[in-house]
């Protein structure tokens, strides 16, 4: 890890007002991260968008030293960051207008798995919701061990799920809404742990950030972006839960709802979903996986895919060696890596698709099917 290129990194994720958007045309026009905090008062002002109150908080001579206290704080406690230009960031986040500069991470699970769903629910919710979400998740445990679990370990459904995944040796990564100083609830420290162990803690926010409402709601954006789809297994008519969903819709993700009795305010959010058509019906885990297209069998288990990559022709099978490394690549890193167009490309993958042996996730993003 190069620390003063860390350094850089935290430090560009500080700066108040400064998304991804403004960071590529901020390092676009100084050339470098280290050009941005180097660039005169001046000339950062003529950079179109920046403006006067941005050079200044860019220029701000304590930022840097916040920025090195926290590089300290990281390194001491073997936290990793991922920047948003990393190989290692999530490809599924990244794919998203406000996915957040730079991330940190508690744990060593690769952020760009085959399959990974989001479910978060209300906090208070009854015996129909905790059922529905252990039944669920032990359903898809048993035909997708390659699958991991979102939640935002918060009190109800959220811990439930992570509870659950752990339950059933599934990798479970939990959003937190504060920096790694604090733990919010602390009740959930000793899951925390546990999580942190077998799957990811990750959050966007300072070591020293506190645990405070727009945080939350800020953070329910990284769960909707991580993942293929987000299940809401119960919700009021209001509440964070649905903030997520909305979200996920946004960023034009699958979004699926456990219905509940009309007259049932845990479920009340939920029915509205559906009704909407905002999010589809989930009964149990066969409907996720019909829409998602996830099949509990490996295709090589099928006796058809040896004989499929025998008869690709050279430019398939380019594409097929590129994503033989079992990593997430959008069509642009594919078109980039194999020298051919975007025409040619997109075709070539929609005639692997169609033979089974490649497969579209959310947000363009292309895998092999094995």
């Amino acid at each position: 890890m190069n620390e003063n290129q860390l350094l850089y990194q935290v430090a560009l994720g500080m700066i108040p007002g400064v998304g991804s958007i403004t960071a590529k045309k901020l390092i676009d026009h100084t050339g470098s991260l280290k050009g941005i905090f180097s660039e005169t008062l001046s000339s950062l002002q003529k950079i179109p968008g920046i403006g006067v109150l941005l050079s200044k908080r860019i220029r701000d001579g304590k930022l840097l030293l916040a920025a090195d206290r926290e590089v300290n704080y990281i390194l001491k406690n073997n936290i990793r960051p991922l920047f948003y230009r990393d190989s290692d960031y999530p490809e599924r986040l990244n794919q998203c207008h406000d996915a957040p500069l730079i991330m940190y991470m508690k744990g060593t699970l690769d952020m760009n798995p085959a399959k990974i769903i989001s479910v978060v629910g209300t906090r208070n919710p009854t015996d129909y919701g905790i059922h529905h979400c252990r039944s669920l998740i032990r359903e898809l445990a048993e035909g997708h061990r390659e699958v991991v679990i979102v939640s935002g370990l918060a009190y109800g459904i959220d811990v439930c799920a992570h509870k659950a995944a752990l339950d059933n040796q599934l990798a479970t990564i939990a959003v937190l809404g504060h920096g790694f100083r604090h733990l919010y609830p602390v009740v959930h420290s000793k899951i925390a742990g546990k999580i942190e162990k077998e799957g990811a803690l990750v959050t966007e926010f300072c070591s020293n950030t506190k645990p405070e409402r727009n945080n939350f709601i800020r953070r329910n954006r990284i769960i909707a972006g991580l993942s293929d789809a987000t299940l809401i297994v119960q919700s009021g008519i209001k509440g964070g839960a649905l903030i997520t969903a909305e979200m996920a819709n946004t960023y034009n993700r699958d979004v699926f709802a456990i219905p509940g009795r009309v007259d049932d305010k845990c479920s009340a959010g939920c029915n509205r979903l559906i009704k909407s058509q905002r999010a589809s019906l989930v009964e149990n885990s066969t409907d996720l996986e019909y829409i998602l297209g996830w099949t509990r069998r490996d295709i090589q288990s099928l006796g058809v895919q040896p004989s499929l990559f025998n008869d690709l022709g050279d430019d398939e099978r380019i594409i097929v060696d590129l994503l033989s490394d079992k990593k997430l690549h959008s069509v642009d890193s594919i078109c980039i890596n194999s020298d051919m167009p975007v025409s040619k490309v997109s075709s070539l993958l929609l005639k692997l698709e169609f033979s089974g042996l490649v497969y579209c996730l959310p947000g363009n993003l292309y895998r092999l099917c094995r």
